[in-house]
């Protein structure tokens, strides 16, 4: 049995609550970041300049576009 810590047991508790669609994107996303950390490929830092703001504000707004377009 493994045990988890009270941020683990949030995570699976927020996992469980998402529809099927949405749980699977964010499994796919934790792998690649796994994959990706595992390769040394990931900046972990934990300051984020205005421009990697920018950029992950770029790449959301880019995936709603997407979804967007997919439900017409």
């Amino acid at each position: 049995m493994i045990t988890l810590g009270e941020n683990e047991e949030g995570s699976v508790e927020v996992l469980h609550a998402l529809p099927p669609g949405a749980a699977e994107q964010v499994i796919t996303w934790t792998t690649r970041l796994r994959e990706l950390s595992a390769d040394g490929d990931a900046d972990w830092s934990y300051a984020w300049t205005d421009e990697d703001l920018a950029d992950a504000q770029r790449a959301s707004l880019s995936g709603f576009d997407e979804q967007g377009r997919e439900c017409l």
